[in-house]
């Protein structure tokens, strides 16, 4: 994935008026683990699976670079969010999907996740990820087409199949 040029919201939308997806490095991994630990934080104590050192470790042994992007309004660090070929079956894994807090309830995390989804429906690819039961993010993948695969205590599998676009007919056609 290359990357993404800034994007302005559609005005009805609270994103921030312009935001970037950067292609994440080595020397990311640890504000990208830092910042799962906060985020997470209230999901995991609420199951009773928070560890402080784990939550982070967890994140460093999963980190791929060439897969994670980092989400960044007007040059700061605001999340980060992983897009990588599904390991099992066709299509694409969304995960580490994280915004700073102060970043949430702007509809930023709309407009990145809308943003790859186009991507993987030009592809004509299913999305996959897996959300933490309880977790609002899941609202925000329903919202985006998302449905229930399957589920257990603790997580939830969700798939979102590509939606195709009809060709364009031209202005004037019949």
């Amino acid at each position: 994935m290359s990357h993404t040029p800034t994007r302005t919201s559609p005005p009805a939308a609270k994103a921030p008026t312009a935001w970037t997806l950067r292609p994440a490095r080595a020397e990311d991994v640890e504000t990208v683990a830092e910042l799962k630990a906060v985020v997470m934080r209230d999901d995991l104590e609420r199951l009773g699976r928070y560890d402080d050192h784990r939550v982070r470790q967890r994140l460093r042994d999963e980190f791929r670079p060439a897969h994670t992007w980092v989400i960044e309004v007007a040059g700061a660090f605001a999340g980060c969010v992983a897009f990588a070929p599904d390991a099992h079956g066709p299509g694409h894994y969304l995960s580490h999907f994280y915004l700073a807090p102060e970043a949430q309830g702007r509809g930023l995390g709309t407009a990145v996740l809308t943003t790859l989804l186009d991507r993987a429906d030009a592809r004509a690819a299913p999305v996959r990820l897996t959300v933490v039961q309880g977790s609002a993010a899941r609202r925000l993948y329903e919202r985006a087409g998302f449905t229930v695969e399957s589920e257990d205590p603790v997580d939830v599998r969700m798939v979102r199949a590509p939606r195709l676009t009809s060709p364009r007919r031209p202005a004037g056609g019949s």
